[in-house]
């Protein structure tokens, strides 16, 4: 047991918390984020589905020794809360009621993971705003606000001390909406100044955030708005830092869209409910466009005609930063109007380590890798060790048509060998071609993948020389290579979090005495495909 764990569970800890508790909140929050009425009633039928996990039981297991961190973390921060609320028959109002009362006779002292400072500042803000809701008799009120005046009391002492990125975010902006709420001006001051000095580290020139993930930039930017629509239900001035990393952040959100309005899958990011992505979009309250290019945060985009191809050009996020990382570097999707093409495997967020090593793995990804081997080294719980330490990318335009040309070192320490990787997408958007190169001594193997989403058809075809791919409705793109030998193999997607068999086309080859080019061309078929598939594989 560490020194602060024994600080904080102790009795002398608990009284130092103590305060006069408010009379009340003083702000009523105009608009909280709206409940998924289904797993409301998933939730009220006794479903807890947490961090990919299920666990079925009458109420919330506020303390079952079994749970794992991330799924207690889920139900101990009330994110769930808004679901309830939302569940069919309004009984959910009774339920969260009686639940919130049942978390200050179980948890109303410090635990660590109840009390974790993110994990906290989660709650107070679900508290914050569905006050009204869960609050309904004078007693239980203000039970309510005297936890909510302690708990409030001990996030200002340990939020700065949270985990980087995300974690400290979050803790932080829950620091300034409890305090606005608490209506204590100097605190709420103090605490809005800690929060933009975080905001400044944490978003980059470009509007990304460092964490360089769809899903990150999506949470962030709803801690953002956030903390502003708390300073607004109080009537009180929204800094212009504030407005500015909303208004960069938002378009950058759009960046990581395919034409299914879902999230393209890097680092640990899952296609996502495209209703909840508009929601934020929507209240960011910023009109800026996808940006074409992201050179701060290391991504690129070429668009064309209906395609839409998204690439990692850029190198991993920092250590701290680095818990959902994917050893995905030069990786690319790609999509035609709503449907998708070639993509990523995705994130698994389950209790599996394995699974979820699987899921971050190179070859998990649609690049090059060689030898079997990650291009950064996966550690099994969380982050990355080796990682490419020089990511060099570099963009061109010329009538419409545009390139993008980027190189890593990640298998210099291991192998000697550099890859780099050059994508062209011609103007009308049917044209999208590859180049691979590999620099340096011969002797390894490898392999270019390409992940296809579930719904795409794929059969070999001219003896094995292409692959013939068909979309959904019918359109055909044909993919004819050199440099490697051709062949489909299985795949898993996770895009939607559940495992889906799929297939990926696969170049094998090997490096010789002048390194490694394969080239290799997707181009879209000008009429409906008519040859016989050698190979169904739909993977449905």
């Amino acid at each position: 047991m560490s020194l602060s764990t024994a600080y904080y569970g102790s009795a002398l800890y608990h009284l130092s918390l103590w305060a006069r508790p408010p009379a009340g909140l003083a702000m009523a929050w105009p608009r909280p984020w709206p409940g998924d009425a289904a797993r409301g009633a998933e939730l009220a039928a006794g479903e807890f589905r947490i961090a990919g996990e299920i666990v079925r039981h009458p109420s919330p297991p506020w303390d079952t020794p079994t749970m794992r961190p991330e799924f207690s973390a889920g139900l101990h921060d009330f994110g769930w809360l808004a679901d309830l609320l939302a569940s069919p028959g309004g009984g959910g109002f009774y339920t969260a009621g009686e639940w919130t009362r049942d978390w200050l006779d179980q948890c109303d002292a410090w635990t660590a993971t109840a009390w974790r400072a993110e994990v906290l500042a989660d709650r107070l803000v679900a508290w914050t705003q569905h006050f009204a809701a869960i609050a309904r008799d004078d007693e239980f009120r203000a039970r309510l606000l005297q936890s909510y005046g302690r708990q409030a009391r001990h996030l200002g002492r340990v939020a700065g001390r949270a985990a980087p990125g995300l974690p400290r975010l979050g803790a932080l902006r829950g620091l300034v909406i409890a305090w606005t709420a608490l209506d204590h001006a100097g605190r709420r001051r103090r605490a809005l100044a800690r929060f933009l000095r975080e905001v400044e580290t944490q978003f980059l020139p470009d509007g990304g955030h460092v964490e360089r993930s769809p899903r990150a930039q999506f949470q962030a930017l709803r801690y953002l708005i956030d903390a502003r629509e708390g300073l607004r239900a109080a009537d009180l001035e929204v800094p212009d830092p504030l407005r500015s990393a909303i208004d960069r952040a938002a378009p950058m959100l759009r960046f990581f869209r395919h034409g299914d309005n879902k999230f393209a899958l890097f680092n640990g990011a899952n296609e996502d409910d495209p209703l909840a992505i508009e929601q934020v979009l929507n209240r960011a309250e910023a009109k800026g466009r996808a940006p074409v290019s992201a050179p701060y945060l290391g991504f690129q985009r070429l668009q064309a005609g209906r395609s839409l191809v998204i690439i990692d050009a850029g190198a991993p996020p920092g250590p701290g930063l680095d818990r959902d990382a994917h050893a995905g570097t030069l990786s690319f999707e790609m999509s035609h109007g709503k449907d998708r093409l070639i993509v990523n495997c995705g994130a698994y967020h389950g209790p599996s380590l394995d699974w979820r090593a699987t899921a971050r793995a190179t070859a998990a990804h649609s690049t090059l890798i060689v030898a079997d081997t990650n291009s950064s080294q996966i550690w099994p719980e969380a982050g990355i060790g080796r990682r490419p330490n020089n990511v060099v990318c570099e963009r061109a335009e010329d009538q419409g048509s545009q390139w993008v040309e980027a190189s890593h070192d990640g298998y210099v320490a291991a192998f000697g060998l550099t890859h780099a990787r050059q994508l062209f997408l011609s103007a009308d958007g049917e044209d999208l071609r590859g180049e691979e190169r590999l620099t340096g001594p011969a002797g390894q193997g490898f392999c270019l993948r390409f992940h296809l989403h579930p719904a795409v058809q794929v059969s070999l075809i001219q003896d094995g020389a292409a692959a013939l791919l068909r979309l959904p409705g019918g359109v055909g793109w044909r993919l004819r290579a050199q440099g490697a030998v051709l062949s489909i193999a299985e795949s898993i997607y996770l895009g939607s979090e559940s495992f889906r068999k799929s297939r990926q086309l696969v170049l094998d080859g090997h490096v010789g005495s002048g390194g490694a080019l394969v080239k290799w061309a997707l181009r879209r078929e000008q009429k409906k495909p008519v040859e016989a598939p050698a190979d169904d594989g739909n993977g449905e």
